[in-house]
């Protein structure tokens, strides 16, 4: 086994599991840390890129062009959503219903694209169902109570439109994935222009500014760069592993820093969620 690739991927999913603890630092509203993010983003990859002479190699084709704009408008709703739930509910219970994402993209290949779903996949899509529900901690009674939902909703929206993100990036092939991910976070940049509060920029401080370039240059730029640099070195059931390792440190953060304490029932949630998970892991890997 490459162990640089490896040694590549864990830290790329160690970084990127700070994400949410970074983005509460950054004193910045999700909207605004996104803009933050895609700006940082867009100028560290442009400059990779040209200076790599990557761009040389890139191969431009309509069909291509047209799912990476749209998978970039999807990339930039995810993100405002993504940092919209940390603000409402705890890192864990975001993170946790985020990466329900391989699962619903399992039930829209099935509902629209016809995939074939055997019993295990139908049981794991029941399992991510009650692991949800588990872990966003709201019952009919807080419901009744005028509890808010507005955190896990938030972070299941995310989660769906990731999956979307996800689908799309299938149909890209020849594009370099540096190439995707600039014009991705380019087409961020220009969506929230329109809809940016300036105002709140006028009132950061240097730390505040630190925390969000930096989830802009490191979480987006560089573990893009170790991310897919790794992985096609690296086994499939390796990199499904790693993968892991994004939520396992977001939720070790979010209890060892920011004093989070999960009920019962959410860490039982958390633990459907996870094994639910692991089937669509193994059913990529017997489909390759």
């Amino acid at each position: 086994m490459n162990k640089s690739a490896l040694i590549k991927l864990s830290i790329a999913m160690t970084i990127f599991g700070s994400i949410g603890f970074f983005s509460r630092l950054s004193g910045l509203p999700s909207l605004e840390l996104v803009f933050v993010r895609c700006i940082s983003a867009t100028v560290f990859l442009t400059a990779y890129w040209l200076i790599s002479g990557k761009y040389t190699r890139e191969t431009w084709q309509k069909k291509e062009m047209t799912a990476i704009l749209i998978g970039g408008v999807f990339l930039v709703l995810n993100w405002i959503f993504f940092f919209a739930s940390f603000e409402k509910t705890a890192i864990t219970v975001a993170i946790s219903i985020y990466n329900l994402a391989p699962i619903i993209v399992l039930i829209i290949g099935w509902i629209f694209f016809k995939d074939r779903i055997k019993l295990l996949g139908i049981l794991a899509v029941v399992l991510a169902f009650i692991g949800t529900v588990l872990i966003s901690g709201i019952s009919i009674n807080d419901l009744s109570g005028g509890k808010s939902v507005v955190g896990p909703f938030y972070a299941l929206a995310a989660s769906l439109l990731y999956a979307f993100v996800i689908i799309t990036g299938k149909y890209i092939k020849q594009a370099s994935p540096y190439l995707v991910t600039i014009i991705q976070t380019f087409i961020g940049v220009i969506m929230l222009l329109p809809f940016v509060h300036y105002s709140f920029f006028m009132h950061l401080t240097a730390a505040n500014w630190f925390y969000s370039i930096f989830t802009g240059i490191v979480h987006t730029g560089i573990v893009y760069l170790l991310f897919y640099g790794s992985i096609r070195s690296l086994p499939t059931p390796v990199i499904s592993a790693l993968t892991y390792l994004d939520p396992l440190v977001a939720i070790l953060l979010d209890v060892l820093i920011t004093g989070f304490v999960p009920a019962y029932l959410q860490i039982l949630g958390i633990l459907f969620i996870f094994i639910a998970l692991s089937y669509t892991f193994r059913k990529q890997q017997s489909s390759e």
